[in-house]
């Protein structure tokens, strides 16, 4: 026998060895509540017989968020990088779909592509799974081997890229972890300032603010399958009679064996000092000092590029740190309302068309 169980606080130790992705641990959850999301933790537990008898075991959880369609009744729900989908977690999925009024529930799994997408995309159809109409994440990453030798590591680099880490240590350029407020109010104002350089969609100050409240509490007390949130700054002093100034923030995660780059924000002054290029390399020397096996780079466009894809120049930033080019099975949407579904992928295409022509106008 084996079921589905809400997860308290007591079991997220238990819930967190069950997870594979930072998206899905439970402190992720729990920031996710205090952006005002709803937020439905499950996890499915089995009968397992040892020589005391059997007990419960749980082998399966998700977190799964639901969010309002503006103005109408309905709801989407998206599962952001969980385990590969079972029969069982889609029957579970399909019943809160069903009891939350949902048109559609999102899943974008942490499963690297190859024999699981081809097995996945074969049974489509009598899983109700569509290809997702628009997916959140990007299908490609940059892995890193972190097990290797920091001799290894280096050698792996492009020669650009060595040299401008080169060019960041002649100017004295500091790479340090400071996870303090102060240190996070400047990484939120660099984060301002690349969103409006760019042009690009982000998260709202606030999200930032919750993200950092919850993720850093109680960060003394470590377990081993505990999310951890990082925070590294590339520091420069332009005069000797200057303060150092940040020109470079990331945030890092660290969960299990895998150092995950899911922000970073930067300053348009001095990019002659290359700081990004030595927050790189330092994020990956933080990965190997932490003891972790990969580090996951983000977001990255597929093998054939398109120099005029405004994601070029991160694609090939992070390509010069010789990670390997990651796919994942995809993005699915798992069909509650088939009919309702149809329309809001309409409005949906149409909104973003909307949002895209106003950044176009506003610029």
């Amino acid at each position: 026998m084996a079921g589905f169980i809400d997860i308290t606080d007591e079991q997220k130790e238990n819930y967190n060895k069950v997870v594979n992705h930072p998206l899905q641990s439970y402190e992720w959850g729990e920031f996710r509540k205090k952006t005002g999301v709803k937020v439905i933790r499950r996890g499915r537990v089995s009968n397992k017989k040892n020589v005391e008898g059997t007990r419960p075991e749980l082998v399966e959880g998700f977190t799964l968020t639901l969010h309002k369609v503006p103005r109408t009744k309905f709801y989407v729900g998206y599962l952001p990088k969980g385990n590969l989908p079972t029969d069982e977690l889609l029957d579970e999925l399909k019943r809160i779909g069903k009891q939350e009024n949902c048109i559609f529930i999102q899943l974008e799994p942490n499963v690297i592509a190859s024999e699981a997408k081809q097995s996945l995309n074969s049974h489509l159809s009598s899983l109700n799974l569509k290809l997702a109409a628009h997916p959140l994440f990007t299908q490609y990453t940059f892995m890193l081997d972190l097990t290797q030798s920091e001799e290894e590591l280096l050698a792996n680099l492009h020669p650009k890229t060595r040299y401008n880490i080169r060019v960041a240590k002649k100017h004295k350029v500091k790479v340090v972890e400071d996870n303090s407020q102060k240190s996070f109010e400047q990484y939120l104002k660099l984060m301002m300032e690349t969103i409006n350089r760019q042009g690009f969609y982000a998260h709202t100050p606030s999200y930032h603010r919750n993200m950092f409240e919850i993720l850093t509490k109680n960060q003394e007390l470590r377990t081993k399958n505990q999310l951890l949130y990082h925070l590294l700054n590339a520091l420069y002093r332009p005069t000797t009679n200057n303060e150092p100034i940040t020109l470079s923030s990331w945030i890092l995660f660290a969960f299990k064996d895998t150092l995950y780059y899911p922000y970073g924000a930067s300053s348009r002054e001095h990019r002659e000092v290359m700081a990004n290029n030595l927050i790189c390399w330092e994020a990956i020397k933080f990965g190997k000092k932490l003891g972790l096996k990969k580090f996951d780079m983000g977001g990255a466009l597929g093998p054939e590029l398109d120099k005029n894809d405004p994601w070029y120049g991160f694609h090939r930033f992070k390509e010069g740190y010789g990670a390997e080019l990651v796919e994942f099975v995809g993005s699915y949407d798992l069909v509650i309302k088939p009919a309702i579904y149809e329309i809001y992928k309409v409005a949906d295409k149409l909104r973003w068309t909307l949002l895209r022509l106003q950044k176009i106008i506003s610029r």
